[in-house]
């Protein structure tokens, strides 16, 4: 089963009947108990939590603890391997692997988060307005999600970093955002579609609710687990891709900026692999796979927890 088809098993079961308000709240308190008690009994999304939060604290605490700034340049300690004194060993100029690594963690989970809210945030309300609503304003934003969906992103992504010369991590984050969010729009619209017309939706309307309480106290919240799995799927794909950016060379810029994507562009530029310095490489790019791998077993692992039938009893 797909994570879409999950989905709309997820938002049509146990919904309200005869009285929907107080049948309603009580569902959702009882799903999100059945929820928690089976992702604490889940061993992917146990184990992914674990190495997903592991590296988060590294990326937060680590960078004012390690000795070195990333970009210092420690006089005798040139393509040092691996030690006790540099666990990760150093680079061509000096510097302290471990510290950039550190730092680049937090520099990944900042752009991972940004990246991924600006698209989850933007996905999620066309996809709401427009399913909700429905009509004239439906195809507008339809057509426009297929718009933005059928352009290539990473090209228009190349060609924003390299002309218009903004290189900030911040920057960076917009506009991955800006370029992910279609398929969220789209995906979003069609579980809204199918719970619009149903009796509690319609209670809500005959009480005076507009569409922004609609949406955010009535369809929202019986969407919670595909958005939450949606927002899991985007944090990865902007990892990946502010990761793709830096290593070719479009990542952002100026004293002390750094990125896992970044080390690894540093370590081709002066032919780390030629020169055999393997942990120059190897370490940004470990951290990249473990946190979006991670990520992707995560994601399997929810699916598991919120779809009935893929349950591990």
């Amino acid at each position: 089963m797909t994570t879409n088809d999950f989905a709309r098993t997820d938002v049509v079961a146990e919904l309200p009947g005869d009285d929907p308000t107080s049948a309603g709240t009580a569902v959702a308190v009882r799903r999100r108990n059945e929820t928690l008690y089976f992702a604490l009994r889940n061993a992917k999304v146990v184990g992914a939590l674990v190495v997903v939060g592991g590296m988060l604290l590294v990326g937060l605490v680590g960078p004012d603890l390690v000795a070195y700034a990333p970009t210092e340049r420690i006089p005798g300690a040139t393509m040092l391997p691996p030690s006790g004194e540099h666990w990760f060993g150093t680079t061509m100029q000096g510097q302290d692997v471990l510290s950039q690594f550190v730092v680049g963690l937090r520099s990944t989970f900042l752009v991972g988060v940004l990246g991924g809210g600006i698209a989850g945030v933007v996905g999620m309300a066309i996809g709401f307005v427009a399913g909700y609503r429905g009509g004239l304003l439906d195809e507008l934003l339809n057509m426009l999600t297929n718009i933005v969906l059928v352009i290539p992103g990473f090209v228009v992504l190349i060609i924003i970093n390299a002309y218009l010369g903004v290189r900030s991590l911040p920057m960076q984050a917009l506009f991955i955002g800006l370029s992910s969010w279609p398929w969220v729009a789209r995906a979003v619209r069609s579980q809204t579609l199918s719970l619009r017309s149903r009796d509690f939706i319609d209670l809500a309307r005959m009480s005076g609710l507009g569409t922004g309480a609609i949406i955010r106290r009535e369809i929202a919240p019986n969407m919670y687990s595909y958005l939450f799995m949606t927002f899991v799927l985007l944090f990865g794909g902007a990892v990946l891709t502010a990761a793709a950016l830096d290593f070719i060379g479009l990542g952002p810029t100026g004293p002390g900026a750094m990125s896992l994507g970044l080390m690894m562009n540093q370590a081709v530029q002066w032919s780390a692999l030629n020169l055999q310095m393997w942990w120059w490489f190897v370490v940004p790019g470990a951290g990249i796979t473990i946190i979006v791998g991670a990520l992707y077993i995560m994601n399997v692992g929810l699916d598991e927890v919120f779809n009935p039938k893929l349950r591990e009893m």
